[in-house]
């Protein structure tokens, strides 16, 4: 079984936010799966979501919250999944078959972050994983403390340097998984009159800060009007972005 995996807490993400990504999933596999969103409050979530509830996680308050939460993921047991999981991000954008992503070969992949191209950071928007087989990660993140911001800037970094050391760090094609922000949005001033662009090849587009989603869909105006995002209606293919 394919179990494809998210995580929502607190109210930076709705319900209609796992809904539209488990549309677009299940539009996307070809094969059995499980779709499983691990919340806090599951009220709202779509008939065909797997409801369970946040995998333990002692938090540290003296750590600003930056995702660190999705490393919980990386416990011993992860309620009653087994296997190969594939973590989603809920503000990607899904566009081609997912398939892929179960049969490449790999321990651990990841997207190549594009804003550290001379760093081996990866961007945890989009990962594979076997669940179960990796709680050190987990358990050194407890053990760093305090001292874990000193050296990373956020989970995406420490993940991806704790699997380095494992030897098992992987990028997925890059043609796979394209930043939004970096690989569709016109250049200043071509933003003002074109529409961004949309990759052709890509089979999930992801969005890091701003724009999200719905901006993208509906205009965005960002940094003074240099990154002015012309309405980008052809996401509306993909999923309900109103």
């Amino acid at each position: 079984m394919r179990n494809v995996i998210c995580i929502k807490w607190g109210d930076k993400f709705g319900a209609s936010y796992v809904n539209r990504l488990y549309k677009m999933v299940d539009k996307n596999m070809t094969k059995p799966y499980r779709f499983v969103c691990f919340t806090d409050d599951g009220s709202g979530l779509a008939d065909g979501v797997e409801v369970r509830n946040l995998p333990p996680f002692t938090e540290n308050k003296s750590i600003p919250d930056r995702g660190w939460r999705k490393l919980s993921l990386f416990s011993e047991r992860l309620d009653d999944l087994e296997g190969i999981a594939l973590f989603l991000d809920l503000d990607v954008v899904i566009k081609k078959d997912l398939t892929p992503f179960f049969e490449e070969e790999g321990e651990f992949l990841i997207c190549k972050d594009w804003d550290f191209p001379n760093d081996i950071i990866g961007n945890s928007s989009v990962f594979r994983f076997e669940i179960g087989k990796h709680p050190d990660v987990l358990e050194n993140f407890y053990k760093m403390g305090n001292s874990v911001c000193d050296s990373y800037r956020n989970e995406q970094a420490y993940l991806s340097y704790e699997m380095k050391k494992k030897g098992i760090l992987k990028y997925w094609d890059k043609s796979w998984c394209v930043s939004f922000k970096r690989h569709c949005l016109q250049p200043f001033p071509l933003n003002y009159f074109k529409e961004p662009n949309e990759p052709v090849d890509a089979k999930i587009l992801v969005f890091h800060g701003r724009p999200t989603p719905e901006q993208a869909y509906k205009g965005f105006w960002g940094k003074g009007g240099f990154r002015y995002v012309k309405p980008t209606k052809w996401l509306s293919k993909y999923g309900d972005f109103e």
